[in-house]
C-alpha cells in the first residue's frame, strides 16, 4: 500500500484521494416518477382501453369515455404507488458506512469524514465503532468483529494478524475488517486496503445495482394474456366494422358497434379484482407473519418450487445451546432447545439427576463468563454478552443453577480476558481451601496446561473433540487450579500448567423445530429447500442433517461453486442442498443456475451478502428482526418473526391466492366473451329500426355490467377457503398458460347459454313491446334493460359454481364464504337502482321492469345450474377412470 504504520502525509492522502475518489458507495441514478408512471399504461388491456375512451370521447360519448378512462387512471395509480415506494436497496448500502473515523496523517491522529479516507491510511479501531473501509489489521487487542450481514457468521468474529491462503473465502480473512461490520470488543488498527466500490460492500452495490429486478410468473401470464386479448379485441372489431359498413351502417354507427364491442370484451374490472385479491392476500399473510412489500409477490410464492434458505435465524434459533458435557470420562446429551430451560441430562439415552462432576463443569462455565441474561416483564429475553457465553449461562440454569448465587457465593477477584491470541479466558475466585482459578477455552489451548482423569490420555480427548467438531458443534474446555488465598491477582505464570481439568462442553445453534416440519412440508408439496450460508462446512452439515436436507453428508462449498462451469454448477444446484462458506457472487450464481432450469426460486436472507441474491430471485424474502435495512429494500417479502415455517405458510398462502384468481377469471371471462357474442350477433343480423342499428345493450350498460356487477361478484372468490389438496400438488409449471384447456372450454360453454338467454329475452320483449303500443324507443330501453338484468341473473348463478371449480357447492358447504352472500345482495340492491331510480334510468337508459320481467331474467340465469352440475361430474368421473 506503500504507507509506513504511522501512516500517509497529508499531501499523499491528498493526491491518493484524487486518484481513487471519495469513500462513497455510488448509487445509480433512481427511475423518475413519470418513467414509473408511463411503464403502468404499457399494457396492452390499458392501451387498448385508452383508444376506446377517446373515441368514445371524440363520438359524442362522454360518459362512456369518461368511465373507461377513469378505470386506466385508477389502476395507473395503483401501481405507481407500489412502485414508487420499492427499489432503494443500494441507498441503504451507504447507510452502513460510517460517518467520521479516526486517522493517523503525519504521525497524528486526526478525527475525519469517512468519505475522505484513502488505500494506505492507518485507521484506529475501538469497540462500537463501524469499519469505515476494508482494513488489513496491523495491531489488535481482544478485537471482534460482527460479520453476520457481510458474510452470514453466526457469532462475532475473533481477528488475528496471521496472514490467510489468497484464496481464502471470505468468512476466514480473520486478518481483515470489512467496511460497514460492527467492532464488538477490542482495540486495534489497520490499513486502508479499499475504498467505495473497492471495498466488499461496494462490491455487493455494484452486483446490486447490476441485478435485474425478475417479472413475476403472474405478471408475464397476465402480459401473454393481455396481448392476447388485445389482438383479438383489435382483430374482430375491424372485422365488425367491415361488416356493419358492409351491411349498410353508417360510419359513425359501424364505429360505435365496433367500440362497443370492445367495451364489452374487454375485461374492464379485472385489473381491479386482480389487485383486490392480492391485497386480501397481503393481508392473511401479514396475519401469518409474512410482510409483502409489492403485490405479485403473493401469487409468485405460490408458485415457486426451490426455496433457497439462510441459516442463522431462519432454520435455526440464533440461539447458541450447549448440547454435548464431557466430564470425568462420561460424555452426557442436554436436551432444551434454544433458550428454553426445560433441559434434561441424559447418559446413553437415559435421564439421570446431574453428577457432582457435571455440576462443576458447568459452574466454571457460568462464573468464567461474562454474560448476563434475564427475562423483562414482557417476558422476553435481554441478553449481554458473548453468545457462546450465554449458551454456558443457560446450560447451567437448565440444571438449575443460578449464575447470581453463584456469582455472590464466589464473587471475581481477576480475570485475565478472552483473546484472540491466547484462546482463552481465566478467573479468579474464593474457594473453600483458599482461591481457584477457573480456565476456559479452546481445547488445543486448555487441554496440555491439565492433568486428565484417569484412564483418559490428550490423543483421545484431542479425537474426540474433532469428532464433535465435525458434528458441528463448537467445543470449549473448561480447568481448574487451586491457589492460595493471599493470591489476589492473576499472572501468565498462573496459567501455564497445574490444572485440573474439568470437561468439556459442545454448544450448536440448534434448528428450529417447526422448521424441519416445514422443510417436510416443502418436500411433500413439492418444493425443494436448499440451506445456503456463509457459515462452516462441518455447522453446515450437521444442521443438514438434523433438517433432512443432508442424506449422504455431502456439502458443497463456495469455493467448490467458484470453480464450476456452468454445466457442473447446474448439477450442484440440482442435487445437493447444501452449501456452505458462500459468497454473495455464489448465491447469485446458484439462484442463476436454478432459474435456468426454469425453477422459480424464493431466496431467503438477512445480510447485505444476501441482498443481490434476493434482488435475483423470483421471490426475495428479507428477516424481519435480523434482517439489515438493504436486505429488506432488495426483498419482496419480510418475515416478521424471522422463521422458515411463515414462507410455507405464506407459501400455502400464495397458492390459495392463484387458485381463487383462476376462480375470478373463470367467471369473469365469460361475461365479457357473452357480452361480445350479443354485439356481434346483433350486428350480423338485426334490423335497423328508425334507421338506427338495434343493439342488445348500450355501451354504459355494458360498463355497468364489467366494472359494477363483474367486480361485486368477483371480489368474493377472493376469501375461499384453500383447495384440501393444495399442499400436495407439484409447483405450477412457469410456462403454464393462465388459462387451462378447461377454463377455456367452460368460458365458451357459459358465454354461448349467457349470449342465447340475453338475446332471446331480449326479442321476446322488444317486440312484445311494440305490439302492446308501446314506442321503439321505450320498447328499446325496457328490453334492454331485461337483457342487462338476465346476464346478471347469469352472474349470480354462475358465481355459485365458481366457488370450486371441481366441487359442487353442497360439497364445499353454502355459507363457507359468507361473503358470495353479502355480494350478491350488495349487487341486487345497485340494480334495483338500475331499474327503478329515475336518475339511473337517465343516465343508463335502462327502464323499470314488472315482476314477470325479473321472473323471465331469473329462469334464464338458472339454466346455467344444472349444466355445470352436469360437467363437474362428467370431470370427476374422466378423473376417477384416469387415475384408475
Amino acid at each position: 500500500m506503500q504507507s509506513s504504520p504511522a501512516g500517509l502525509t497529508v499531501a499523499e492522502a491528498a493526491r491518493r484521494l484524487r486518484e481513487y475518489g471519495p469513500n462513497v458507495i455510488h448509487r445509480a441514478r433512481p427511475e423518475s416518477p413519470l418513467a414509473i408512471l408511463l411503464r403502468q399504461i404499457n399494457n396492452p388491456l390499458i392501451l387498448v382501453l385508452i383508444g376506446s375512451g377517446v373515441l368514445a370521447l371524440a363520438m359524442g360519448k362522454p360518459t362512456d369515455g369518461a368511465v373507461v378512462l377513469g378505470v386506466v387512471v385508477i389502476n395507473a395509480l395503483i401501481g405507481f404507488i407500489q412502485e414508487f415506494r420499492a427499489g432503494k436497496a443500494v441507498a441503504s448500502l451507504a447507510a452502513m458506512v460510517p460517518q467520521r473515523c479516526t486517522v493517523l496523517r503525519d504521525e497524528h491522529e486526526m478525527d475525519l469524514p469517512a468519505e475522505e479516507l484513502v488505500p494506505g491510511d492507518v485507521v484506529l479501531l475501538a469497540a462500537g465503532d463501524k469499519a469505515p473501509a476494508d482494513l488489513r489489521l496491523l495491531q489488535i487487542k481482544n478485537l471482534h468483529a460482527e460479520e453476520a450481514a457481510l458474510t452470514g457468521e453466526s457469532v462475532p468474529v475473533a481477528k488475528h494478524l496471521d496472514p490467510v491462503e489468497v484464496d481464502a473465502e471470505l468468512g476466514d480473512r480473520r486478518c481483515l475488517v470489512f467496511g460497514g461490520t460492527l467492532l464488538t470488543s477490542g482495540t486495534g488498527r489497520g490499513v486502508v486496503i479499499g475504498t467505495g466500490a473497492d471495498t466488499e460492500l461496494g462490491r455487493i452495490s455494484a452486483l446490486l445495482r447490476d441485478t435485474p429486478t425478475l417479472e413475476t410468473p403472474l405478471t408475464k401470464s397476465m402480459d401473454r394474456f393481455g396481448k392476447l386479448v388485445a389482438l383479438s379485441i383489435l382483430v374482430v372489431s375491424v372485422a365488425l366494422l367491415v361488416v356493419g359498413l358492409v351491411r349498410g351502417y353508417r360510419w359513425i354507427d359501424a364505429i360505435l358497434a365496433a367500440i362497443t364491442l370492445a367495451v364489452a370484451a374487454i375485461p374492464e374490472g379485472l385489473p381491479a379484482i386482480i389487485t383486490i385479491a392480492l391485497a386480501i392476500g397481503v393481508r392473511r399473510m401479514a396475519a401469518r407473519r409474512a410482510i409483502i412489500r409489492l403485490l405479485p409477490a403473493v401469487e409468485t410464492l405460490g408458485s415457486t418450487s426451490v426455496i433457497c434458505s439462510d441459516k442463522t435465524g431462519t432454520l435455526t434459533k440464533n440461539e447458541m445451546t450447549v448440547v454435548r458435557l464431557w466430564a470425568q470420562g462420561q460424555e452426557y446429551e442436554l436436551t432444551g432447545v434454544g433458550y428454553d430451560l426445560h433441559g434434561r441430562l441424559k447418559l446413553a439415552g437415559v435421564e439421570l439427576a446431574t453428577p457432582p462432576a457435571v455440576t462443576a463443569l458447568l459452574r466454571a462455565g457460568m462464573l468464567c463468563s461474562d454474560a448476563t441474561i434475564f427475562q423483562n416483564d414482557a417476558g422476553q429475553w435481554q441478553i449481554t454478552g458473548d453468545p457462546t457465553e450465554v449458551a454456558l449461562i443457560i446450560a447451567g440454569r437448565k440444571l438449575g443453577l443460578s449464575e447470581e448465587e453463584l456469582r455472590r457465593a464466589a464473587p471475581r477477584l481477576d480475570v485475565v480476558p478472552f483473546e484472540s491470541e491466547t484462546k482463552l479466558m481465566a478467573t479468579l475466585h474464593p474457594a473453600s481451601n483458599g482461591h481457584e482459578i477457573l480456565l476456559k477455552g479452546a481445547p488445543e489451548v486448555v487441554l496440555p496446561r491439565c492433568r486428565l482423569p484417569g484412564g483418559t490420555s490428550l490423543a483421545d480427548l484431542q479425537r474426540r473433540v474433532e469428532e464433535l467438531a465435525l458434528q458441528g458443534l463448537r467445543v470449549l474446555a473448561f480447568a481448574a487450579k487451586p491457589v492460595p488465598s493471599q493470591q489476589r491477582t492473576l499472572v501468565p505464570a498462573d496459567l501455564s500448567d497445574g490444572f485440573e481439568l474439568l470437561g468439556l462442553q459442545g454448544m450448536i445453534d440448534p434448528p428450529r423445530p417447526e422448521a424441519i416440519t416445514a422443510i417436510a412440508q416443502c418436500q411433500a408439496a413439492g418444493i425443494a429447500v436448499k440451506m445456503i450460508t456463509g457459515d462452516h462446512h462441518g455447522t453446515a452439515a450437521a444442521i443438514g442433517r438434523q433438517l433432512g436436507l443432508v442424506q449422504d453428508g455431502k456439502v458443497v462449498t463456495g469455493r467448490e461453486l467458484a470453480a464450476m462451469e456452468p454445466a457442473a454448477l447446474a448439477q450442484a444446484a440440482t442435487q445437493h442442498h447444501v452449501f456452505a462458506r458462500v459468497a454473495p457472487e455464489h448465491k447469485l450464481r446458484l439462484v442463476e443456475a436454478l432459474q435456468a432450469q426454469h425453477h422459480i426460486v424464493a431466496m431467503t436472507g438477512d445480510g447485505v451478502n444476501d441482498a443481490p441474491a434476493l434482488k435475483r430471485a423470483n421471490i426475495g424474502v428479507a428477516m424481519g428482526i435480523t434482517g439489515t435495512a438493504v436486505s429488506k429494500e432488495a426483498a419482496d417479502i419480510v418475515l416478521t418473526d424471522d422463521n422458515f415455517a411463515s414462507i410455507v405458510a405464506a407459501v400455502e398462502e400464495g397458492r390459495r391466492v392463484y387458485d381463487n384468481l383462476i376462480k375470478s377469471l373463470a367467471f369473469v371471462l365469460p361475461t365479457n366473451l357473452g357480452e361480445a357474442l350479443v354485439i356481434l350477433v346483433a350486428v350480423l343480423f338485426f334490423p335497423f329500426v328508425q334507421g338506427e342499428p338495434l343493439l342488445p345493450v348500450q355501451p354504459v350498460q355494458i360498463l355497468w355490467i364489467n366494472l359494477v356487477a363483474t367486480v361485486a361478484l368477483a371480489l368474493p372468490l377472493a376469501f375461499e377457503a384453500h383447495e384440501p389438496d393444495i399442499m400436495r400438488r407439484r409447483p405450477r409449471a412457469p410456462g403454464q398458460p393462465l388459462l387451462s384447456r378447461f377454463v377455456v372450454m367452460r368460458t365458451i360453454v357459459v358465454a354461448l347459454l349467457m349470449t342465447a338467454g340475453a338475446i332471446g329475452l331480449f326479442l321476446y320483449d322488444y317486440y312484445l313491446e311494440l305490439e302492446m303500443g308501446y314506442s321503439p324507443a321505450e320498447s328499446l330501453a325496457e328490453a334492454q334493460t331485461v337483457a342487462v338484468t338476465t346476464i346478471i341473473m347469469f352472474q349470480i348463478f354462475y358465481l355459485l359454481n365458481c366457488r370450486s371449480l371441481k366441487d359442487a357447492i353442497w360439497d364445499i358447504g353454502w355459507f363457507s364464504n359468507w361473503t358470495v352472500f353479502v355480494g350478491i345482495g350488495l349487487l341486487l340492491v345497485l340494480q334495483l337502482g338500475f331499474v327503478y331510480l329515475p336518475a339511473m334510468n337517465q343516465l343508463f337508459a335502462s327502464a323499470p321492469l314488472s315482476w314477470w320481467g325479473w321472473a323471465k331474467a331469473t329462469g334464464a340465469g338458472l339454466v346455467i345450474v344444472p349444466v355445470i352440475a352436469v360437467e363437474k361430474l362428467w370431470r370427476k368421473r374422466r378423473a376417477a377412470l384416469t387415475a384408475a
